[in-house]
């Protein structure tokens, strides 16, 4: 399972969502799209969004720190 994470370090909910992933042991790749516009413009084709935090779960876009998503899209047992 592929997990990206795309987030600014002044994001709250983008901490609060990598928190949560490394909680449940779930690797990830942190993307910080306030340094790259490439990869800025690539999170805005996935999601249609400017905000952070957006999640790619092989290829399932998840906007925000939606947490039942996220969990339903991992497997995650709350």
């Amino acid at each position: 399972m592929k997990v990206k994470v795309f987030s600014t370090p002044s994001c709250p909910y983008c901490v609060t969502l990598k928190e949560f992933l490394k909680e449940h042991d779930i690797e990830f790749e942190d993307i910080d799209v306030s340094q790259d516009k490439a990869v800025l413009d690539e999170m805005v084709e996935k999601s249609g969004q400017m905000g952070v935090p957006v999640v790619d779960i092989d290829g399932q876009i998840i906007i925000g720190f939606d947490k039942k998503k996220i969990s339903q899209a991992l497997n995650i047992k709350e």
